[in-house]
C-alpha cells in the first residue's frame, strides 16, 4: 500500500485518478478535498505518523504537491522527531535539495520506499519534442538553459528567463511565479523565453519541477513568447489544458534540447 504526503496543488489528485492511496495531510498543509478522509499529521510527530502508516499496512511513500517550510513548534515534538531535529536544522541551512534529501533519509530509515510522482504517472513527463506551437528564440532558450546549469550546484531555482541574449530574472526560493511577475512588471513584452528544468543531482523523486495551464498563463501575462522544459523531468500537469492554454495566449512549449 502506498500514502501520498500531500502538498497544495493538483498534484496528488492527479496520482489517485490510477492510484489507491492513503492521503496524508500535515497540520498547516492545504490540499485539494480527496474522495476519503486523510491521514492527519504534524511535522513535529514524525515517529506518531510513521507508526501511523505501519499500521495501515503502507510500505510506499510519494511526495506530491508544493509544500513550503513549516513552522515548528518545539513543545509539540514527539521524541523521534526531537532526535532526528538537529540533523534536520542543519541540512535545512544547506538548501532545499540537502533538506529533501534529509527527509528522504528519515522516512527511508523507518523502512518505507520513496517512490516519484512520475513512477505513478510517466505519462507526466514527456520526451524532447514540440508540445504546442512552434519552437522560437533558441539561443535565448540556450541562455536561460546556461544560467540553471551553472547555478544548479548552488541549489538555486528550477527556473530562468531570457530575452535577447540577456537574463531577465531567475527563480529563487518565492517561486515561479515571483519571478514571472517580476519579469512582467520590469520587462514586459520582452518575448523572452523561460527554461524550466532540475538542478544537478536534485532527487525527481519528491522535487522534479512542473508545470500547468497556469504556468502557461503567468508566461503570456509576463510577455514571454514561449517555455522549454527538460525532457522527462518536468512534469506537466493536465496536458490537454496546458495545450489548450497555449493555443488560447499563443505561448510556445517544448521539450529538449
Amino acid at each position: 500500500m502506498r500514502a501520498i504526503l500531500a502538498g497544495a496543488g493538483a498534484l496528488p489528485g492527479l496520482l489517485l485518478e490510477v492510484e489507491m492511496a492513503y492521503v496524508v495531510q500535515f497540520k498547516g498543509v492545504v490540499i485539494n478535498r480527496h474522495k476519503s478522509p486523510p491521514i492527519k499529521a504534524r511535522f513535529e510527530q514524525l515517529g506518531k505518523l510513521f507508526d501511523d502508516l505501519r499500521a495501515k499496512d503502507v510500505q510506499e511513500v510519494c511526495l506530491a504537491g508544493a509544500m513550503g517550510r513549516p513552522s515548528l513548534d518545539p513543545v509539540a515534538f514527539d521524541p523521534f522527531t526531537a532526535a532526528r531535529m538537529p540533523m534536520l536544522m542543519q541540512a535545512m541551512g544547506q538548501g532545499d535539495d540537502a533538506l529533501l534529501r534529509a527527509i528522504v533519509g528519515v522516512i527511508e530509515g523507518e523502512g518505507f520506499t520513496v517512490v516519484g510522482a512520475h513512477d505513478i504517472r510517466p505519462d507526466l513527463v514527456v520526451s524532447a519534442g514540440l508540445i504546442a506551437g512552434v519552437q522560437v528564440a533558441a539561443a535565448d532558450a540556450a541562455r536561460a538553459r546556461a544560467v540553471l546549469d551553472a547555478l544548479g550546484p548552488l541549489d538555486v531555482g528550477q527556473g530562468a528567463v531570457a530575452a535577447k541574449g540577456q537574463v531577465l530574472g531567475i527563480e529563487t526560493l518565492q517561486g515561479t511565479n515571483a519571478l514571472l511577475d517580476f519579469v512582467g512588471r520590469t520587462m514586459p513584452k520582452s518575448g523572452g523565453i523561460f527554461a524550466k528544468r532540475p538542478k544537478a543531482g536534485q532527487d525527481l523523486r519528491v522535487d522534479m519541477p512542473a508545470i500547468g495551464p497556469d504556468t502557461i498563463r503567468k508566461v503570456a501575462e509576463a510577455g514571454l513568447s514561449g517555455i522549454e522544459i527538460a525532457p522527462g523531468e518536468v512534469m506537466i500537469l493536465d496536458r490537454p489544458a496546458v495545450e489548450a492554454a497555449c493555443a488560447e495566449t499563443g505561448v510556445n512549449l517544448w521539450a529538449g534540447p
